[in-house]
């Protein structure tokens, strides 16, 4: 089942003309990213202050699809899915009041800290991925039907 973060559009988050600067989207989407790695059990601390292996962003995007202002309430869908043994993606969902209002892809890549060189995810974080992927609702009702 995808993560869902409600958030709220604050001035700080608006431009000149009152609407989400286009930067911030992608900083309201780390935050639903910082909320699913908490609600994982992932620790933040350690997840993000020297840690061994890092998970920076070597790609994103964002599509605007309608424009968003200060007071709106989004929710903000979250669909992570595996690439390889050292990459995934996160697929962010934009919504206000149940229509999508922005879409953006956040791609991440496991290094070592020290050497900057590629690695296989950590365990955590393919947990993290298979607890949030899309399908992981059909695949949990599937399990149950089987126990059945």
């Amino acid at each position: 089942m995808s993560f869902i973060y409600n958030r709220t559009v604050h001035f700080q988050d608006t431009d000149a003309a009152g609407v989400v600067y286009f930067a911030n989207v992608l900083a309201i989407c780390h935050e639903a990213y910082e909320e699913s790695l908490e609600a994982s059990n992932i620790n933040l601390k350690d997840f993000f202050t020297n840690p061994s292996i890092a998970y920076p962003i070597v790609h994103a995007n964002v599509d605007f699809l309608r424009p968003m202002f200060g007071g709106d309430k989004l929710i903000i869908s979250l669909m992570p899915r595996k690439l390889g043994v050292d990459k995934f993606e996160i697929t962010y969902e934009i919504t206000i009041a149940n229509v999508v209002v922005a879409k953006a892809i956040t791609r991440h890549i496991c290094i070592d800290a020290i050497s900057r060189s590629k690695q296989e995810l950590s365990d955590e974080i393919i947990r993290w991925l298979e607890t949030n992927r899309p399908d992981a609702e059909e695949a949990e009702r599937r399990k149950s039907r089987e126990i059945m």
